[in-house]
C-alpha cells in the first residue's frame, strides 16, 4: 500500500451537504479521498447546531474533520459559476435536504449529474425526493419509530425504549458512503457516473436492525409474519449488579457452562447434564441467577471481567460513554485522539472505523475553519485509475467479474459479502460440514431458515474442509483465482488455519483481506469472544440504551438492548465500503490491502458526537451548551399504539404548542387520534412525528411502497416468499438486486471445482471421498 495509507487518494469530493450528510465525506476523507465543503458567507448552519463545544456544534466539528473548505457566495455570479467548475472537475457531489444546499446557487443534484456525465451526485433526504411523505422531517427518535426499531425495544407491556440517539443517522450515513462508492465503482468501469435520491428512512430500514433481513436476536417476536406484540424476553443475555455498577453475561456452548459452574464452586443442585442446554438454564435461570448476584455483590467489573476470562465465561462490565475512552483495551489501541477539535477547546475523539495493513485510517484534522481553502483541486496522483472490464456486465452491476472467497459467518460476515453478490459479484461462500454457519440454524422442521436465506443470496456454495491438509491446499487454488477474502473470525483463526494476510498476499499479491471482528486484531481485549450484547456493553451502547430517567420494571436493571443485532448490521457495510476502497486503491497499484474494522470501535464511531459530549462534560462543562432537543414516546387511540414527537430546538417545541397545546396536555391530545393521524398533524405543522410500525406495518407503509425499497425474493425451501432490499439505494444506471437462491452446504461444489479451480471429476471425487470436499449431492440424508 502507499506509504500514506490513503486507499482513495486522487477522488475528488465536493461536498455541499448541511448536517445529514456531513458524515458522507468524513468516511470518503478518512480513506484518502479529497474533500471539499462548500459553506455560505458565514459558514454552514450546521457549525451551530446544539450540542456546541466552545460555540461550535459538535456533530460539525467531527464530520468534518479532514475535510477542505471553500466559501462560495449564492448571490455572486462568479461563485455560481465556480460552483459548477469545482463539481465539473469532481468524481463525487454530496448534498443533503429539500431543496438541497445546490439550490442556492441555481442548481440541483440530479442537474449536476445531467449537465456532467462522469459525476456520482448524492442526494440525501429524509423521505427521499418523491413519494407521499417526502415533505416529511425525521430525526433518529423518528427513524426508529418508522423502522420498526422501536416496536422491538423496551418492556413486554408499557412505554416503548428508545435506541439511543446518533445511531440511525450514523448507521444512514454508513449507507449512503456504501451507495456512492459502488456508483463510483460502477462509473469506473463504464465511464458513466449517477444520480443517487438516497433516503435516511430507507437506509435505516435496511442496515440498522433490519425487520426483513437477517435476524439475529431482532427475531425475538417469534416466526410469525403477523405477530404484532413486542419481545417478552428481553434479557436473553443477563446483565447483573456488582460493586461498581453492571456486567453483561453470555453463556451460550457447554463448555461455557461448565466454566461459570466451576466459577461458582460446582453447585450439587447444577450438576445434572440437562444444563448443558441454553433453554434448561433458562428456566433454571432464578436460581443461577441469585448465585451469580451474591458472588458479585463484592466485585469490581474489572474484577468480574478478569476473573471470568479465566474461566472461559464471556463476561463484559457495562460502561458509560465517559469511561470507554479510559478502559485498557481502547486506550491501547488507539482508538482515541486528543486534539484541539474547535478553536480554544480540546477533546477526546473517536478517530474512526478503519486500519489498512495494520495503519489507523481515521482523524487526521479538525473541521476547517470557514474558507480555510484549498481553493481548488489538488493535483491527482499520477497514476491511471481504471477498473478491468471482464465481459458482459449481469443486468449492469457493478461487481460482475468480482470474484470473492467468503469464509464470513452469521450477521456480520454474511451481510458483508451479500452485498457484494447482489450486485453481480460471484461470491463462493465456503463451509465446513463440521462447522457450518450459525444462520442456518431455524425453528424445528425448518430446512433452511429466512435469515440465511436473506444474508446468502447470491452466493455459491462450496463444502471444504479447511482444517484437512488437502484443503488448504484447495483453499490456495480459490485464493490465487479470486480478488478478495472476506472474513470475520475471532482474531488469529485465520493465521491458525495457516493463512495469515502475509501468506494469502504471497499467493495472490493483488488479493483483498476484509475483515471484522468483536474487538479488533490487536490489543488486550482482542482475544475476547465477540457476541454482539457484550460489544455494546463494552462500549457504553447497553448503558445509553435505557428507560427514561432510568425508569424500569420493578427489581430489573434499566438496560433495553437486548433484541438488537446492533452493530452487526451496520459492520457488515462499513467493512464493505473499506473492501470496495481497496479494491479501488488496487486498481491504481495493483496491490492488495487488508482492511480490518473493529465492531466495538464501530459502535463508538456510530456515537462519535455522544462520545465527545461527554468527556468534554466530564473536564470543562463550561464550554458544553447541550440545545434543546427532546424526543417523547406518546401513547395513541388503540391497543399498544405508540406516536414518537421530537423538538430539535425551541422553534419546534413552539410550533408544537401551536399545532396541539400545552406540553402537559400531548399525552390527552395523542390518545385521542391514531398514531398516523397525530404524526401527520405533527408533520403538517413542520414538527418531526412519526407513529410506531411494526414489522408487518413496514410492507405497508406509504413510502415504502411508493419508493420500491423492497422486491419480492423466491427461495425454493421456503413456502412463501419474502420481501428482501431491492438494492442499497434508488440508482438511474445500476439495476436492481439479483435474486438467486442461498444455496444448501456444498451445493456449488462440482460447479466451483470445474469452473474456476479447472479440476477433473476424478480429481474431485478423490477429494470428497478424502474428506476435504464435499457435495449436496453425496450428502443426502438417510431415508430420502
Amino acid at each position: 500500500m502507499s506509504g500514506d495509507n490513503s486507499l482513495l487518494a486522487g477522488l475528488r469530493v465536493l461536498d455541499l451537504a448541511c448536517g445529514a450528510g456531513d458524515a458522507v465525506g468524513r468516511i470518503l476523507a478518512d480513506l484518502g479521498a479529497d474533500v471539499i465543503k462548500v459553506e455560505p458567507p458565514g459558514g454552514s448552519p450546521a457549525r451551530h447546531t446544539a450540542p456546541r463545544l466552545a460555540g461550535t456544534g459538535i456533530a460539525f466539528a467531527v464530520h468534518n474533520a479532514n475535510k477542505g473548505s471553500v466559501v462560495l457566495d449564492p448571490a455572486a455570479d462568479g461563485d455560481r459559476d465556480r460552483l459548477l467548475r469545482l463539481a465539473g472537475e469532481a468524481d463525487i457531489v454530496i448534498d443533503s435536504g429539500i431543496p438541497g444546499q445546490a439550490a442556492a446557487y441555481g442548481t440541483s443534484c440530479a442537474e449536476l449529474a445531467d449537465r456532467f456525465d462522469h459525476l456520482v451526485a448524492l442526494s440525501v433526504t429524509d423521505f427521499g425526493a418523491a413519494g407521499p411523505r417526502a415533505h416529511w422531517q425525521a430525526t433518529d427518535a423518528v427513524l426508529y419509530a418508522l423502522s420498526s426499531a422501536l416496536s422491538r425495544s423496551g418492556p413486554a407491556t408499557g412505554t416503548p425504549v428508545l435506541p439511543p440517539d446518533g445511531i440511525a443517522s450514523a448507521t444512514a450515513a454508513v449507507q449512503a458512503t456504501w451507495a456512492t462508492l459502488v456508483a463510483y465503482y460502477h462509473r469506473l468501469r463504464t465511464g458513466r457516473g449517477d444520480y443517487i435520491d438516497f433516503a435516511r428512512f430507507e437506509a435505516v430500514l435496511l442496515a440498522l436492525d433490519p425487520p426483513f433481513g437477517s435476524h439475529g436476536q431482532a427475531a425475538a417476536a417469534g416466526g410469525a409474519e403477523k405477530w404484532r406484540g413486542r419481545p417478552r424476553n428481553q434479557d436473553a443475555y443477563p446483565i447483573l449488579p456488582c460493586a461498581d455498577g453492571y456486567v453483561r453475561m453470555v453463556v451460550l456452548a457447554p463448555r461455557q457452562w461448565h466454566g461459570l459452574r466451576a466459577w461458582l464452586g460446582e453447585p450439587e443442585q447444577f450438576q445434572d447434564p440437562k444444563y448443558d442446554t441454553i433453554i434448561e438454564r433458562f428456566l433454571a435461570w432464578k436460581e443461577i441467577g441469585a448465585l451469580l448476584i451474591e458472588k458479585f455483590a463484592t466485585m469490581t467489573m474489572t474484577e468480574i471481567a478478569d476473573a471470568a476470562q479465566a474461566y472461559g465465561v464471556p463476561v463484559a462490565a457495562v460502561l458509560d460513554p465517559s469511561d470507554v475512552g479510559d478502559s485498557e483495551h481502547f486506550a491501547a489501541v488507539g482508538a482515541f485522539t486528543e486534539t484541539e477539535l474547535v478553536p480554544g477547546a480540546g477533546a477526546r475523539v473517536p478517530v474512526g472505523y478503519y486500519t489498512a495493513d495494520g495503519a489507523r485510517l481515521g482523524f487526521r484534522s479538525p473541521a476547517p475553519a470557514i474558507g480555510a481553502g484549498p481553493d481548488e483541486w489538488p493535483q491527482r496522483p499520477a497514476r491511471e485509475l481504471r477498473i478491468e472490464d471482464r465481459g458482459d456486465q449481469r443486468d449492469g452491476l457493478p461487481f460482475s467479474g468480482l470474484r470473492i472467497v467468503d469464509l464470513g459467518i452469521i450477521v456480520a460476515g454474511g451481510e458483508l459479502s451479500r452485498l457484494f453478490g447482489d450486485l453481480g459479484a460471484e461470491v463462493i461462500k465456503v463451509e465446513s460440514a463440521k462447522f457450518p454457519d450459525g444462520l442456518r440454524q431455524g425453528r424445528p422442521g425448518q430446512v433452511l431458515s429466512e435469515s440465511f436465506a436473506w444474508t446468502h443470496r447470491n452466493n455459491v456454495g462450496l463444502g471444504l474442509e479447511l482444517r484437512t491438509p488437502g484443503g488448504a491446499e484447495v483453499f490456495e487454488q480459490l485464493v490465487a483465482r479470486s480478488d478478495a477474502v472476506f472474513a470475520n473470525f475471532k482474531p488469529g483463526t485465520l493465521a491458525g488455519l495457516g493463512f495469515t494476510y502475509e501468506r494469502l498476499q504471497k499467493i495472490n499479491p493483488a488479493v483483498v483481506l476484509a475483515e471484522s471482528s468483536a474487538f479488533g486484531d490487536t490489543g488486550p481485549w482482542s482475544a475476547r469472544m465477540g457476541y454482539g450484547p457484550l460489544v455494546r456493553a463494552s462500549t457504553g451502547v447497553t448503558s445509553l440504551w435505557t428507560a427514561p430517567d432510568g425508569a424500569a420494571e420493578p427489581g430489573r436493571h434499566p438496560f433495553y438492548d437486548a433484541t438488537t443485532v446492533f452493530p452487526d448490521h451496520v459492520v457488515g457495510r462499513i467493512t464493505a465500503i473499506g473492501a470496495l476502497a481497496a479494491l479501488i486503491h488496487r486498481a491504481a497499484t495493483g496491490a492488495g490491502t487488508h482492511i480490518h474494522v473493529s465492531q466495538a470501535e464501530a459502535g463508538i464511531n456510530q456515537l462519535d458526537t455522544l462520545f465527545v459530549r461527554q468527556r468534554a462534560l466530564q473536564e470543562n462543562p463550561a464550554a458544553v451548551e447541550i440545545g434543546a432537543a427532546a424526543d417523547g414516546v406518546y401513547p395513541c387511540q388503540g391497543d399498544d399504539e405508540w406516536v414518537v414527537i421530537s423538538l430539535r430546538d425551541e422553534a419546534d417545541r413552539r410550533a408544537a404548542i401551536a399545532a396541539i397545546g400545552d406540553p402537559a396536555g400531548w399525552a390527552d391530545w395523542t390518545r385521542g387520534r391514531t398514531p398516523t393521524e397525530a404524526a401527520e398533524a405533527l408533520q403538517a405543522a413542520g414538527v418531526p412525528a412519526a407513529p410506531m410500525n411494526r414489522r408487518p406495518e413496514v410492507l405497508t407503509d406509504p413510502q415504502v411502497c411508493a419508493r420500491g425499497t423492497y422486491q419480492e425474493m423466491r427461495h425454493p425451501l421456503i413456502e412463501q416468499p419474502l420481501p428482501a432490499e431491492a438494492g442499497p439505494a434508488p440508482f438511474r444506471r445500476i439495476g436492481k438486486a439479483l435474486q438467486e437462491p442461498a444455496p444448501m452446504p456444498g451445493q456449488h461444489t462440482r460447479e466451483v471445482c470445474r469452473d474456476v479451480l479447472e479440476l477433473d471429476d476424478e480429481r474431485v471425487d478423490q477429494l470428497i471421498a478424502d474428506g476435504v470436499l464435499f457435495s449436496a449431492a453425496e450428502r443426502v440424508p438417510t431415508g430420502s
